[in-house]
């Protein structure tokens, strides 16, 4: 599956997001931690949240 890092994310480190789509969950992971947790919610949750996230 292959991971997308926010367009916010630089190239200097520090804190990264990395999201991966699939037909039923989008995954978010911290790009620093490819191995660690990542965050599986559905379609519909992530539109949501990325409304509220852009609203100003």
């Amino acid at each position: 599956m292959p991971w997308t890092k926010s367009s916010h994310s630089g190239d200097q480190g520090g804190e990264c997001v990395e999201v991966a789509h699939t037909p039923a969950t989008i995954h978010v992971r911290d790009s620093k931690n490819p191995e660690g947790p990542a965050l599986r919610v559905a379609p519909s949750a992530w539109t949501e949240f990325l409304t509220h996230a852009t609203t100003p």
